[in-house]
């Protein structure tokens, strides 16, 4: 099994920065990928941005140029820096991460964009 613990989230002002952080746990070696969905009440989870353990990144048009995300070298620990947040960003963001042929996801932390 492997577990997934967020934790940064919080209330920001627009135009305001966050940085999340995700910690994987378990007995694998290594994620083939991890990286961050976000889901509003009433709206289906969509992709934040995602890195695989090659390095290859995927972000959205709708958070590209804003959001960036990092890894440690272990692939066991993903950062997602978020600068010039709008309201539209406000949700839970949900850690995700693959490991050997499984999916696996995080509780979740709030982050809410508002003035």
């Amino acid at each position: 099994q492997v577990q997934l613990v967020e934790s940064g989230g919080g209330l920001v002002q627009p135009g305001g920065s966050l940085r999340l952080s995700c910690a994987a746990s378990g007995t694998f070696f290594s994620a083939d990928a991890m990286g961050w969905y976000r889901q509003t009440p009433g709206q289906q989870r969509e992709l934040v941005a995602a890195i695989a353990r090659n390095g290859d990144i995927n972000y959205p048009e709708s958070v590209k140029g804003r959001f960036t995300i990092s890894r440690n070298g272990s692939m066991n620990t993903v950062n997602l820096q978020m600068n010039s947040l709008k309201p539209e960003d406000t949700a839970v963001y949900i850690c995700y991460a693959f490991v050997v042929g499984r999916d696996y996801w995080g509780q979740g932390t709030q982050v809410t964009v508002s003035s």
